[in-house]
Formats: C-alpha cells, structure tokens, sequence
C-alpha cells in the first residue's frame, strides 16, 4: 500500500480565479495569451491572522448595524502520495489533481508512457462519477531552458491529458479549458531538483459532486 502523509488547511480560504478565455469543446484545444494572475486551483493559502485590538473602536458595531449573514468559509484538503508524483486537493467546490510529468512523459517529451493512460483513465472515471462538464487541464515546467520551449511543451502535454480524458469522460456537453503556462506560477523551489519535479506538472481541475 503506498504510504500517503496529509495536510489539511483549516483556515485556508481558497478563492476561485477563472481564467481569461474561453471553454472548448472537447474534441479540441486552445490556449490564448490572456493569463489569469495566478492559474485557477493554484492560489496561495491565506497568511497569517493579523493581530487585532479587541478595543478597537473600529470594531463596533454602530447604532443599529447588525452582523453579516454566517458565511461557510471554503476548506482546502490536500492529500500528496509519499513521492510527491500525485497531488490531490479538494475544496467545498472543486477537486484538483496534480500528476508529476515524470509520471506521465519522458523527460522533453509529450508522448504518454505505459502507465500515463492509467492514471488519466482513473481521473476521468471520477470526473464521469463527479458529473461534471467543465475541466480545466493546464500544463507547468521548470524554469531550465527557455520560457518558449517550456511554453510549447507544457500545453503539449495539457494537450496529450485532455485528448486521453476526451475518450473516457461521457458527461453531456462537456467542455475543457486547456492551456500550458510553461515555468510560471511554480509550486516549489526551482533552485533545487526536487523542487523542480514538483513544478514539472500537469494539473486537472473539476468541479466537486454533491456528496
């Protein structure tokens, strides 16, 4: 059984960010040059608590205010397999899953392994099961070689996920957003090989099924 460690984010507030763009059809690909400023699904945790004076004035309430309606803040669970090859991060609204590219090409490669269609099968299984019918499958690299290449090869790979996600997922009028960001928005340190391999991904993003 592998071993898996997880680290849960109880005051995490995860906001969503769409990107700039257009949904597509799932027969194709598209990537335009609008960037969101910070990739859907990949958004920092919150900071720190501010410390605050209880005395405040600023704090009360005035003559006849009244509270804001109770707000469900949104959780985010991260779950990371041992080696860090798979990465799993849910939320009230959605489910993203981070496969290492090493899991799923050769190294300068778009062409899946023998284990890559597995693992995209899977996923797809659960977006069906999720009924979702919006999926966005982006492409990342590390800062070696330069930004174009990295640009190419990331939505190279985004593109070789979405074609093997297109023949298993059935939900009706299903759409994919699909785009390569090359070394931007890393998730780790790129001064180090480990956490290069930790940028060298491919992220898919669903919205979560009603439980």
């Amino acid at each position: 059984m592998t071993k898996r460690h997880r680290t849960v984010a109880t005051s995490a507030v995860v906001g969503l960010v769409v990107a700039g763009g257009h949904f597509i059809g799932a027969g194709s690909a598209h990537a335009d040059d609008v960037k969101p400023s910070v990739p859907p699904g990949t958004e920092p945790s919150a900071a720190a608590p501010v410390a605050i004076d209880s005395n405040a004035p600023g704090l009360k309430i005035p003559q006849g205010g009244t509270l804001a309606p109770v707000k469900v803040l949104d959780i985010a669970e991260v779950v990371e397999d041992l080696g860090g090859e798979q990465r799993r991060q849910e939320t009230n609204e959605t489910v993203m899953m981070a496969l290492q590219s090493e899991v799923l090409f050769p190294e300068d490669s778009a062409v899946f392994n023998a284990q890559a269609a597995a693992r995209i099968q899977a996923i797809g299984n659960e977006i069906n099961q999720s009924k979702a019918t919006r999926i966005r499958v982006f492409g990342f690299t590390d800062d070696q070689g330069s930004y174009e290449h990295g640009k190419e090869l990331s939505k190279q790979r985004a593109d070789a996920v979405h074609a093997e996600l297109s023949k298993t997922v059935t939900n009706p009028g299903v759409v994919f957003d699909v785009r390569g960001y090359s070394e931007d928005y890393p998730i780790a340190d790129n001064s180090t090989e480990e956490g290069r391999k930790k940028n060298r991904r491919v992220e898919i993003t669903f919205p979560r099924g009603a439980s």
